[in-house]
């Protein structure tokens, strides 16, 4: 099923009054980032987002379609009563005359949060660049908002690391207009040395969603609640929780010595404690 670009606003303006609804509740959806299981989707996405909506999981984010038409997408979604949390896509399908069709594509699907996940060097290259680029999100915000459709930033670790004695992500969420959202991953963060408490409360209001992720020092492979992980998560959902405009708490897991689904429900058990705790 499609939609017409007013029937995807009004869709767009009761997601965002139900995720309202839903933190008055106290009630954040859980998402999973497919990329977690992206070895296996290959091979069969029917067959994993079924998987991921029996194991309880309330959307889904993507990082590609798997050649799959937005179509295919949507009836995937529907078949299985999951949402589409958001998608992961390069800054050049934003642009130009790819905006139209990135648009058109994820109004199809029924996905608002168009997020980037990282740029080519020449958009980091020094503060500069982070600032010039930061008004480009800026325009780009401007431009898919009365389209029912939200853009934002998903850092790594590098955006925490010093650059010119400025901390390029608060630069570039200090250039950006207030429409350009903020996808925390959690685990990049720690691992670059944030204080990722300190990075909920500063952008409090402006978090559409994070990427629950797990940091232990000394295990690479480590899911979410595993031992030795360094990161406070009863203060961080509960941070999370003050924020208003939290959509999804998005599971993401990169541990390699997981096979198929086996690390995703590993973390959506924990997760759900850890979020109602």
């Amino acid at each position: 099923m499609s939609m017409n670009r007013r029937e995807f606003v009004g869709t767009a303006v009761a997601g965002l009054t139900s995720a309202a609804a839903a933190f008055a509740a106290g009630k954040i959806p859980i998402a999973v980032q497919v990329y977690s299981v992206r070895e296996v989707a290959q091979k069969d996405t029917a067959g994993v987002l079924a998987q991921i909506a029996k194991i309880g999981y309330q959307g889904v984010e993507f990082a590609g379609y798997y050649g799959h038409s937005a179509h295919d997408i949507r009836k995937i979604l529907d078949d299985n009563g999951l949402k589409a949390a958001g998608t992961h896509i390069g800054l050049e399908t934003l642009l130009g005359d790819q905006l139209p069709k990135t648009m058109e594509f994820n109004r199809t699907i029924g996905n608002k949060n168009l997020i980037v996940p990282g740029f080519a060097q020449k958009y980091r290259s020094s503060i500069a660049a982070w600032k010039d680029t930061a008004k480009l999100f800026s325009e780009i915000a401007a431009k898919v908002k009365p389209e029912g459709f939200t853009v934002g930033y998903h850092n790594h670790n590098l955006e925490f690391e010093k650059m010119e004695g400025e901390v390029p992500f608060d630069v570039f969420y200090g250039t950006a207009s207030p429409d350009v959202k903020v996808q925390l991953d959690i685990g990049h963060a720690a691992r670059a040395g944030a204080n990722v408490l300190d990075v909920i409360r500063r952008y409090n209001g402006r978090i559409v969603s994070v990427h629950v992720k797990e940091y232990a020092p000394a295990n690479d492979n480590a899911v979410l609640g595993d031992p030795g992980g360094a990161i406070p998560w009863k203060d961080v959902f509960k941070a999370l929780a003050a924020s208003p405009g939290m959509e999804w708490y998005i599971s993401e897991e990169e541990a390699k010595a997981c096979k198929a689904t086996e690390c995703i429900e590993t973390s959506f058990g924990r997760l759900r404690k850890l979020a109602q705790s």
